[in-house]
């Protein structure tokens, strides 16, 4: 829905593997990787992020000559504005002579991101400031390349206030405003510490000092380092680092929460966070592209040689299904394979809400992420109707009934109708945040058709999720409403959201949650509010506790209604005034989320049962903060 939170997107990394003078006789170009890094980064840009970051560091740079570097942009099309002022910069510097494109050598020496390890990052921010500082990649900088360190990733850790009291016991001074500052200066002491032992052990046996740059190098143990920084971590999280001599690491949290997947081919180590663009990018197999294991750190050392080692024993496997519901791309055969098994299984329900009339009814989509759904939901309601007519057919055959014009009835007649609908207007954007003028923007962002909806249809129109219905009851149904249906049915193919989330899609406020306000509206109205306050009491109670011994005492909020009456208040809260038909709100089930996803499939959010100790922390906190009236996120960065 277009009132979703906001949400880190897009890693890409490109390790080179051979020398750039073999990508040059290769391929044409000694820009190769870099090129490979903008396609990455295209391809995952999926739905308006505020902010973009690239990365380069240069192996075996001579003395006196920069090897690590880094651009940022917060502006509006930061992606493509970023890589054409470093094409327009390249060649500017090749009408000026300072670089041959004949000749390898000079571009390295002389182009910034001619290098051979290459990041990126597309930033669709969570919490913080929404400017250039606040872009991925974070660059620690030394005049020693083991001890210079660039950090970049998609995670949120909901310990950010302990890891930073951690920094300050420890006597650092933090500087605050993301998560991403602490993990960089976690793995920075880490990598700092390990350096000097190093430096000492080295010094002690004698070795030269021209020699201890290489030597260090050598000995740096990546995975060591990163599995210690990591340790405390609370969260979901893939981070990529690149240490000043081209060592690279890329890690996955402990329970897979977080996307990440690996291509290894002779030219390049590659990583994104979806799978397909590495397919797409690289013209690479399906089979070809591996998940990051869960718990695993990859290190690629400068030399060429990389490992995958665990850094934390295995846990449980909870990868977030929003990645699959709504941010990944749905060209993924399985991502796309379980979207449409998403919106068939809402055929039972669709069936009921429409007293199983076809013939008055029309099925559509908003937005259009919610497309691949719309295609197993009309799939599913065609197989329906055709048990349905077979079934009719032969009981009618059975008693001799069965005539042409029967058949005609039953095959031509109550077929499940798709139409388009809403037309997204491609001009328009809904790149503004800001409450204030948001919802006058979205109501001018889709286009719809006249005339294809009667007076006495029901219009259903599949989505992705509903969080909030703010959007769902200012814009979307106004927007369908004029259309002038009987009744308009909107179909969520996730669940009913009714917990914050803490780990990658920032929901925190527990109070802007449509279903929240539905249980809460439903409990006061049977004069429950005793049962708020003890709910309040209990929260405050679970937050004294340490953190692995904390459960969720927001569960009872739900626990008098069924998901029905929940469904039926939500129905009411969002039907806008202005609209003169009915609204009716249909959420999946848990049951047929579980059934559609393959494998293992995090659902805290529907669920309330957390994968990390932090989860229940938050939620308690959550709870608190709505009674008090505290807005914000429930696990910020002040101590």
């Amino acid at each position: 829905m277009s009132d979703f939170l906001k949400h880190e997107c897009g890693i890409a990394a490109v390790r080179l593997r051979k020398p750039l003078a073999y990508y040059y006789d290769r391929y044409g170009t000694t820009l190769w990787g870099f090129q490979k890094l903008f396609l990455l980064m295209e391809k995952q840009h999926n739905r308006g992020q505020d902010g973009v970051g690239i990365g380069c560091a240069k192996l075996n740079m001579p003395l006196g000559q920069p090897y690590v570097f880094r651009r940022r942009d917060s502006e509006r099309d930061g992606l493509s504005n970023i890589f054409r002022k470093e094409m327009k910069t390249f060649n500017k510097m090749v009408r000026k002579g300072l670089i041959d494109p004949k000749r390898p050598d000079t571009i390295k020496t002389n182009y910034d991101f001619a290098g051979e390890v290459l990041v990126g990052h597309l930033r669709y921010g969570t919490s913080g400031e929404f400017d250039e500082g606040s872009c991925h990649p974070y660059l620690r900088r030394s005049n020693w390349p083991t001890r210079t360190l660039m950090v970049m990733g998609n995670f949120n850790m909901t310990n950010a206030a302990e890891l930073n009291q951690a920094l300050v016991d420890r006597g650092q001074h933090p500087v605050f405003g993301t998560d991403t500052q602490t993990v960089l200066e976690e793995i920075g002491f880490h990598l700092d510490e390990a350096h000097t032992d190093l430096y000492r052990k080295l010094r002690d046996e004698g070795v030269d000092g021209r020699e201890m740059p290489e030597r260090i190098s050598a000995e740096l143990d990546l995975a060591r380092i990163v599995g210690e920084s990591a340790q405390p971590w609370d969260g979901g999280y893939s981070i990529c680092g690149v240490v000043g001599n081209g060592d690279m690491f890329v890690m996955r949290d402990p329970r897979g929460i977080r996307p990440c997947h690996m291509l290894v081919t002779e030219d390049v180590i590659a990583f994104a966070s979806e799978r397909v663009p590495l397919m797409t990018v690289f013209e690479a197999d399906a089979s070809q592209v591996k998940a990051v294991d869960p718990g695993c750190v990859v290190t690629i050392k400068a030399d060429g040689t990389f490992s995958d080692t665990p850094f934390c024993p295995p846990q449980r496997f909870t990868p977030c299904s929003f990645e699959k519901i709504y941010f990944s791309r749905g060209n993924d055969p399985q991502i796309y394979r379980e979207r449409k098994a998403m919106g068939a299984s809402l055929v039972p329900q669709v069936v009921k809400a429409l007293e199983s009339s076809f013939d008055k009814a029309v099925f559509a989509f908003i937005p259009n992420t919610a497309e691949t759904a719309y295609y197993g939901l009309m799939d599913g309601l065609r197989l329906y109707r055709r048990q349905e007519v077979r079934s009719s057919i032969l009981e009618a055959q059975s008693k001799g009934e069965l005539t042409p014009e029967l058949l005609d009835d039953l095959i031509l007649r109550n077929w499940p109708r798709g139409e388009k609908i809403a037309h997204k207007d491609i001009k328009m954007r809904t790149f503004i945040a800001q409450e204030k003028g948001r919802d006058q923007l979205v109501s001018h962002v889709y286009d719809i058709t006249y005339g294809v909806v009667r007076p006495d249809d029901a219009l259903v129109a599949l989505d992705d999720s509903i969080v909030r219905g703010t959007t769902l009851k200012k814009s979307i149904l106004k927007i369908l409403g004029r259309t002038k249906p009987r009744k308009i049915v909107v179909c969520s193919t996730a669940p009913q959201i009714r917990y914050p989330d803490c780990y990658g899609i920032d929901m925190s406020e527990l109070g802007k949650f449509i279903a929240f306000q539905a249980a809460i509206a439903l409990h006061r109205r049977a004069g429950r509010q005793s049962l708020l306050d003890r709910i309040y009491e209990e929260c405050r109670s679970e937050l004294q506790k340490p953190a692995g011994e904390m459960v969720n005492r927001v569960k009872g909020i739900y626990l008098a209604f069924t998901d029905d009456e929940i469904s039926d208040e939500i129905s009411r809260m969002v039907s806008p005034e202005d609209i003169d038909c009915e609204v009716q709100v249909i959420f999946q089930t848990i049951e047929n989320l579980r059934a559609s996803v393959k494998g293992p499939c995090g659902d805290w959010y529907f669920t309330g049962d957390y994968p990390t100790a932090g989860g229940y922390a938050m939620v308690n906190a959550a709870y608190v903060n709505w009674y008090d009236g505290v807005g914000g996120r429930s696990y910020g960065l002040p101590f």
